[in-house]
């Protein structure tokens, strides 16, 4: 005897609900927070730049190296007391192209390098409290232009997808100046193309043109000029909507701001270089009490 309708569109309800429920579960774990992840498989991912020092970078060592690699590394322990089991961490390679991206997808659990903090950016990502300020500034040769208004008419290079890049083209429109900006594809490139004499200026954040004109194979013949093309504030980038984990990211810089851990952390990564009032002025105000 056949089944009865009734039986048959029980059935089929039963097995509607199973799917909805289902997918709801695959949902729910695809939309996890960074912590829940933690606790589940273990793993933390921590996106780098191997081109940003001293912030975030590869050492010669072949490991992630930098100012706020380090300060990830104190989240990445905070995150591992939270779990309340081992967590590893994973270093996830990132360009300035693809690292916003990297975080909404899931790629990485947070994003370690010299990251601006901006209105639009918010609307792709959150921020935990800020960790630096810094300035874009510019590298000449000791024979090149003097001035800004000397590099109308040639090329000036920028690291491509950065918003140094914008301020650039952004400052070139203002003063009704016309020079070709010149994207490339890393600082060490840039700083290639301006020893060559490809290029005629090179803009990036002052610590990382710093940082390269002290390096082993540092250039002899640059120079870096006294004024800035912008202020940069930075900060640890992280899903939206996920405020447990903001909370914890929070905590755990303010502690260091508090603990005057962060004193260790800047002297390891800038050698002799000292904080400038502004950014000491950063460390009191996000000292946050618990």
């Amino acid at each position: 005897m056949g089944m009865s309708l009734f039986r048959l569109a029980y059935l089929k309800k039963l097995a509607l609900c199973a799917a909805v429920g289902g997918a709801m579960l695959v949902s729910a774990g695809a939309n996890a927070g960074a912590l829940d992840r933690a606790r589940d498989s273990g793993i933390f991912k921590i996106g780098y730049r191997t081109d940003a020092a001293p912030y975030s970078y590869r050492s010669d060592s072949g490991e992630p190296a930098g100012y706020v690699v380090d300060l990830c590394r104190e989240v990445a322990a905070a995150v591992q007391k939270d779990a309340g089991r081992e967590v590893k961490v994973e270093y996830v390679v990132v360009t300035a192209e693809d690292r916003f991206d990297a975080v909404q997808s899931g790629k990485i659990d947070i994003l370690c390098e010299a990251t601006t903090v901006t209105l639009a950016r918010r609307k792709l990502v959150d921020f935990s409290i800020m960790t630096f300020i810094d300035g874009a500034g510019v590298m000449v040769r000791e024979d090149g232009p003097q001035s800004f208004a000397a590099m109308a008419g040639q090329k000036i290079g920028v690291h491509a997808g950065t918003t140094t890049q914008a301020a650039l083209e952004r400052t070139l429109n203002d003063n009704k100046m016309k020079a070709e900006v010149v994207p490339v594809a890393d600082h060490e490139d840039g700083v290639k193309k301006l020893e060559s004499g490809e290029l005629a200026a090179y803009f990036a954040d002052r610590a990382i043109l710093s940082f390269l004109l002290i390096g082993a194979n540092s250039p002899k013949n640059l120079l870096i000029a006294k004024d800035y093309l912008t202020r940069e504030p930075y900060a640890l980038a992280l899903a939206r909507g996920d405020e447990d984990f903001r909370l914890l990211v929070d905590s755990a810089l303010a502690r260091l701001y508090r603990s005057k851990t962060i004193d260790k952390i800047f002297a390891s990564n800038f050698a002799n270089a000292k904080p400038s009032d502004v950014l000491k002025a950063l460390y009191i105000i996000n000292a946050l009490p618990e």
